[in-house]
């Protein structure tokens, strides 16, 4: 909690200071929004559906587009794991696109030649990186599947319990062995209320993002909607 009050703090002392933000989740930004005037920012997001944003006031943030190149069907999981596992800031990192058999994801340009450096495999993959003009995804749009659930909260291990088809109790040893990512983070606790655009992805099961509660039953149960991604 205090490293992500922490990042907002320094997001918004970046501003002041007529500087960009690193890449902000959808979590981080709404936190942003809530303590600074709108009209004091300007928006960056790298094509249309970004989950991944950067806020700046006047100069546009220096980002590289990223190409992954591997012989053999690669996941997003594993993807974002082995970039990591190279133990920079998770804000340097923009969005992980898996698209078919493409695999693309964007960084601040300050890590560039780092990533190229030392990104050279995922998992057991071996992969070459090839830099793409920003303009090759900047009409991508994501594809996924709706999904309506019927839950007693959206108390993140029920909901996953529900979209897993599984108990409470296999969903909570999946989050401590660390198999649920959360806005780029792991998840460390079950307790998490999920918020509006939250994503999340679950080892083996795929990747999701959390909607919003669509209606209430007269039995005071919710209905949720969610997207997976395709």
């Amino acid at each position: 909690m205090k490293k992500d009050l922490y990042k907002i703090d320094n997001s918004i002392d970046k501003l002041i200071n007529n500087k960009h933000t690193l890449f902000l989740d959808n979590n981080e930004y709404n936190q942003i929004k809530y303590r600074l005037n709108k009209k004091s920012y300007n928006i960056y997001l790298p094509y249309k559906d970004s989950e991944k944003v950067i806020l700046y006031k006047d100069v546009l943030p220096s980002v590289t587009l990223f190409k992954i190149e591997a012989k053999n069907t690669l996941k997003h999981q594993n993807i974002l794991g082995s970039i990591m596992a190279l133990n920079i800031n998770s804000g340097y990192l923009g969005d992980i696109i898996v698209d078919n058999d493409n695999y693309y994801f964007y960084v601040l340009s300050d890590l560039k030649e780092f990533i190229i450096q030392n990104l050279t495999s995922i998992g057991k993959e071996k992969v070459t990186l090839k830099e793409l003009d920003l303009n090759e995804l900047c009409n991508y749009e994501r594809k996924y599947k709706e999904i309506e659930l019927l839950v007693s909260s959206i108390r993140i291990d029920n909901v996953l319990s529900k979209l897993l088809n599984t108990s409470r109790d296999k969903v909570n040893d999946i989050i401590k062995n660390k198999g649920v990512i959360l806005n780029y983070q792991i998840l460390n606790k079950n307790s998490y209320y999920l918020s509006n655009n939250d994503v999340f992805s679950v080892k083996r099961y795929g990747k999701y993002k959390y909607i919003d509660i669509i209606n209430t039953t007269k039995k005071d149960k919710l209905v949720i909607k969610l997207l997976k991604y395709i």
